[in-house]
C-alpha cells in the first residue's frame, strides 16, 4: 500500500498562515467579525508604526545578537481580558521576519484568564525584538477597548439594550477601535459625520430650539433611507422628534424616571439610545429602564490597557 506523502517542514513554512478573525461572532448576530483593514491598509499602519520606532535600525539588538541567531516567544496576557489586534501583532513579526512560524492561539474577541498564550512565533532574534514594542503597543490598546467594552456588555446581559461606542476616537486609528469594541460585544455607532444624521443641542441652537424644523431640513437633503437622529434633554421633546419623523431619539443625560417615561412615550416607534456619564456602576439601572442602546464614549476614549507580554524561552 502506498504510504501518504510527508509535508516537510520547508513546505509548511512556506505558505503563511492568514489570520482573520471570522470565527467569532459579530455584534450582530446575522453578521461576521472582519477584521477591517485590507492587506495593503494592514501594511503601510505596520509599516508606519516600525518606522516610527526605527525597529529596522534597533542598533541594541544589533549590537548584542549574532544576525543567524533564532528564539521562540510567547505573547501572553498578564491580566484577564479580552483579545482584539492579532492581524497586526502578526503583521509587524512578518514584517521583520518574513519566515517567522506563528501559531496563534486566541484570535481577536477571545476571552482570556492570566497567564493564556495568545500567539507562539519563532524566527530570528533580531526581528522578533525588533517587532515586540510595535505588536504590543497594536494589541494593549485594542485589547483594552475590547476588554472594557466586554465588561459593559456583561453587566447589560439579561436587557435588551447594546453597548455602543461613539466618535470618541484617536485620530486615524477610528476604523481599528471601533472594530476592537465589536471585538468586546459591543455595536458601532455612525462610523463618520457623514454616515448619519444627529441633530445635538449646538444643531438645535441654530435652529432657534425648533425640532420639528432641524428634521425637516434634514430630510430635505439626506438621501432616502439615511437616519437622523435627535437628541433630547427631556420626554417632552422625545415625542416632538417622533412626531417630526425622527428614526432614533438620543436621550442625554436624563434620569432613570425621564428614561422611563421616554420608553412609553416611543411606544417602540423608534430606536432609543441613552447616552452621558455612564459607567460600570450605572450601566445596568439605564438598561432596564427599556432603551434600546447605550453610547459609552469611554470605551475608545479612556480604556486602560490589557497587560500583555512577549515571554522569550
Amino acid at each position: 500500500m502506498e504510504q501518504p506523502r510527508m509535508e516537510r517542514p520547508s513546505e509548511r513554512r512556506s505558505v503563511p498562515r492568514t489570520i482573520t478573525p471570522l470565527s467569532m461572532p459579530a455584534a450582530e448576530a446575522d453578521t461576521l467579525l472582519r477584521f477591517p483593514l485590507k492587506q495593503v491598509d494592514l501594511q503601510k499602519i505596520v509599516r508606519a508604526a516600525l518606522d516610527e520606532d526605527q525597529a529596522f535600525n534597533d542598533v541594541t539588538t544589533i549590537a548584542t545578537i549574532v544576525s543567524d541567531r533564532r528564539a521562540r516567544a510567547t505573547l501572553v496576557a498578564r491580566n484577564t481580558g479580552t483579545i482584539c489586534g492579532v492581524p497586526l501583532a502578526l503583521e509587524a513579526f512578518r514584517q521583520l521576519d518574513p519566515k517567522a512560524t506563528i501559531r496563534v492561539d486566541s484570535e481577536d474577541g477571545a476571552r482570556l484568564k492570566k497567564g493564556d498564550p495568545v500567539l507562539f512565533v519563532t524566527g530570528h532574534a533580531r526581528g522578533l525584538l525588533g517587532a515586540e514594542r510595535v505588536a504590543l503597543n497594536f494589541m494593549q490598546r485594542l485589547s483594552g477597548i475590547a476588554t472594557l467594552t466586554a465588561k459593559f456588555a456583561d453587566a447589560v446581559q439579561g436587557t435588551k439594550a447594546r453597548i455602543l461606542d461613539t466618535r470618541k476616537t484617536t485620530p486615524g486609528w477610528r476604523v481599528l477601535e471601533k472594530y476592537a469594541v465589536r471585538s468586546g460585544g459591543g455595536l458601532n455607532h455612525r462610523m463618520d459625520l457623514a454616515t448619519a444624521v444627529l441633530i445635538k443641542d449646538n444643531h438645535l441652537a441654530a435652529c432657534e430650539g425648533d425640532i420639528t424644523l432641524a428634521v425637516k431640513r434634514a430630510q430635505d437633503m439626506v438621501p432616502a433611507g439615511t437616519n437622523i437622529e435627535v437628541e433630547c434633554e427631556t420626554p417632552e421633546q422625545v415625542g416632538i422628534a417622533i412626531d417630526a419623523g425622527a428614526h432614533i431619539v438620543l436621550l442625554d443625560n436624563m434620569s432613570l424616571d425621564a428614561l422611563r417615561e421616554s420608553v412609553k412615550i416611543a411606544k417602540g416607534r423608534v430606536k432609543l439610545e441613552a447616552s452621558g456619564g455612564v459607567n460600570l456602576n450605572t450601566v445596568r439601572g439605564i438598561a432596564e429602564t427599556g432603551v434600546d442602546w447605550i453610547s459609552v464614549g469611554a470605551l475608545t476614549h479612556s480604556p486602560p490597557a490589557l497587560d500583555l507580554a512577549l515571554d522569550f524561552d
